[in-house]
């Protein structure tokens, strides 16, 4: 026979024993992805997330912070799955072994925008004379300065078209895409930005596509899982679910018609099993 004293003990130490082993399953079931704002800003990922989490079990944490700075994480061993559009950086990550599994997803476009009245006018005109342009007439120009895939978009774009944007003029937001918006019909100015999160946001603000269409403009996203070999910490299993769900036909067909109700165009195009 147990006494009170002793049943209390071994109950205690059963119900140690079940808090434990469900804090590391929690800790196992937890997805952390690093990607950039485009994703989050356009809703993608919000209707991805659920989606995710009850076909695997997982439950996907999204870190929504850019390209630079998830592929910062990744280095770091911070996440278990990049989705991002920085293709140089991805390489060097790749090549360093910090990724593996990289995949193309999907693509959209970067477009840039501005007020109606256009003060550079720069409409339809080719990229590179579109920025040249806008520095010319020192039109005002909202960078994010984030270190993003946008950002590193807009930068090569300057050097092809052999200036060094800087002057009052030039203007850094530190910010993501959204915000950036934001500040750019606040402050009538000119910026860079996913056809996404522009759409996404168009009705509350006074930007008009300006240029659009060029293949240089062309916006390349991938996923990859953080190396688990590299780095002792990742979710290994959790981050190639995530890889293997995002390159899934199901999930291809949901971005494929993301955004057409309500834009009247999808905001990304699916390219999983594509060559590049």
């Amino acid at each position: 026979m147990f006494t009170k004293n002793r049943l209390w003990v071994i109950m205690l130490i059963v119900l140690m024993v079940m808090l434990s082993a469900s804090g590391c399953t929690r800790a196992n079931q937890e997805v952390i992805l690093a990607t950039t704002t485009s994703t989050t800003d356009s809703g993608l990922l919000d209707v991805l997330k659920p989606e995710f989490d009850k076909q695997t079990g997982y439950d996907l944490t999204i870190v929504s912070v850019g390209s630079g700075a998830a592929i910062a994480m990744g280095e770091k061993g911070e996440a278990d799955a990049l989705l991002v559009h920085s293709p140089k950086d991805e390489q060097r990550i790749e090549d360093a072994g910090v990724a593996v599994s990289r995949q193309i997803v999907m693509h959209n476009d970067f477009v840039l925008v501005g007020p109606a009245d256009d003060p550079a006018g720069i409409k339809d005109k080719p990229v590179a004379e579109a920025f040249k342009a806008i520095a010319e007439k020192q039109a005002l120009f909202l960078s994010r300065g984030d270190e993003s895939g946008t950002h590193k978009k807009e930068l090569g774009i300057w050097e092809k078209a052999g200036i060094t944007p800087a002057g009052e003029w030039y203007q850094e937001t530190g910010t993501g895409m959204g915000a950036t918006l934001n500040v750019a019909a606040e402050k009538k100015g000119y910026t860079l930005t996913d056809r996404a999160t522009y759409l996404a946001l168009q009705e509350n603000m006074d930007l008009q596509i300006l240029l659009e269409g060029d293949q240089e403009l062309l916006n390349i996203y991938h996923v990859m899982q953080v190396n688990p070999e590299k780095f002792a910490k990742v979710n290994a299993k959790g981050g190639k679910a995530f890889v293997d769900f995002m390159v899934a036909p199901e999930t291809q067909e949901i971005i494929k018609t993301f955004g057409a109700d309500k834009y009247g165009q999808p905001l990304f195009f699916p390219d999983a099993g594509k060559e590049e």
